[in-house]
């Protein structure tokens, strides 16, 4: 299996579990909470988190830009090109303070407006997900605690499994729903579709049980920003499903005019 995800991936998993060691710390000794101007919250682990992401990256891939949740909510601004990264330190920060541990690291590399590769950690289930666009082949490596908060653990990539986005079965489907989020609209869309299951789930963990084919789709009209969706929709996509607008149209990234806000989308399993 390890033959089949690129070292770039590879790479951002390491980044990104190196990331989740230091966000489980402030997890379980608490950390310094704050309001930001949008009136959402942050805290300590995820502008440490966010810190160290970006520091790997510019050591690993200097020159490439990188646009993060934290730096873009300072007002700091970033030119881009083509191929750029897209970072949310700390996916789900409100179950983050809820302790009910749906946050995760969420690294995504853009090329030409579309994700070709993203990693999704969830330190506190001890679950990893590779998505390499490219070689259509997204997988998912469980992890333990120790592994996760150990200063000197290194991932063993060769015990991941892969996973894909199952085609559903007729009349049987089952929907993620953001917890924090929910939305009238969301639902009104999900009554058009023989629903079986509605799973209430924060972060981007959604797009990543969509894509191990534990759920089937997930619409959202809610407010979300780019590096929110970006390493699930790599997943996804990985793995055989898809991300698009409402209406169909293809869902690109680089919206830098917009400040990197997204349309209302669904994610999908395999049709």
């Amino acid at each position: 299996m390890s033959l089949q995800l690129s070292p770039l991936t590879h790479l951002l998993a390491e980044i990104a579990v190196e990331a989740g060691r230091l966000i489980l710390c402030h997890y379980f000794e608490g950390t310094e909470v704050r309001k930001k101007q949008d009136h959402s919250p942050v805290t300590l682990a995820d502008e440490e988190a966010e810190a160290l992401i970006v520091a790997r990256l510019e050591r690993h891939f200097p020159g490439v830009p990188i646009i993060a949740e934290e730096a873009s909510a300072r007002g700091e601004t970033t030119e881009i090109g083509d191929r750029f990264f897209l970072v949310d330190p700390l996916d789900g920060t409100k179950e983050f303070l809820a302790h009910n541990g749906e946050f995760t690291v969420n690294i995504a590399l853009i090329e030409n407006n579309m994700p070709v590769c993203g990693v999704v950690v969830a330190p506190a289930k001890g679950r990893v997900f590779m998505g390499d666009v490219g070689a259509a082949a997204a997988f998912e490596l469980s992890v333990s605690k120790e592994l996760l908060l150990s200063k000197t653990g290194r991932l063993d990539i060769t015990s991941a499994k892969n996973i894909y986005a199952r085609k559903p079965l007729v009349g049987e489907l089952v929907a993620m729903v953001s917890r924090s989020h929910r939305d009238s609209k969301a639902e009104e869309y999900l009554a058009h579709y023989p629903i079986t299951e509605m799973v209430a789930l924060g972060s981007s963990l959604k797009f990543c049980l969509i894509a191990a084919g534990e759920a089937d789709l997930y619409p959202r009209h809610g407010r979300t920003m780019e590096w929110d969706i970006a390493a699930g929709h790599a997943v996804l996509l990985a793995a055989g499903g898809n991300v698009t607008q409402l209406d169909g149209a293809t869902f690109f990234y680089g919206k830098r005019a917009q400040g990197f806000a997204n349309p209302y989308f669904v994610a999908k399993g395999c049709n």
